[in-house]
């Protein structure tokens, strides 16, 4: 499953600057990947861990402005059209899994 954040965070000041910097640094560190600008994902092994992603997230949040969360299987994120540009990743986006004991 994929965790989605999408944020929309005021940066009129110092002060919000600061805040949006450091939301966005926790993201990253959390292990979030840029899809496009405000737009984040990570891969959650399962339902349980996505609840827990979320909910890291929640405790994490910035003090004003709107950050959302969307949860989706590996099966619909596959199904993402592309309109206009190209996936540019070096992350391996399919729900394919190669173990070797």
């Amino acid at each position: 499953m994929r965790i989605l954040v999408f944020f929309d965070l005021p940066v009129t000041t110092e002060d919000d600057r600061r805040v949006y910097r450091t939301f966005r640094k926790y993201l990253i560190k959390s292990g979030f990947l840029m899809l496009q600008e405000s737009v984040y994902c990570k891969l959650a092994q399962n339902s349980t861990v996505g609840d827990a992603i979320v909910e890291n997230v929640r405790k994490n949040k910035p003090y004003s402005g709107i950050v959302q969360v969307l949860k989706v299987t590996e099966k619909q994120y596959s199904k993402m059209e592309y309109i206009v540009g190209n996936c540019k990743t070096d992350v391996l986006n399919s729900d394919e899994r190669l173990v070797i004991l």
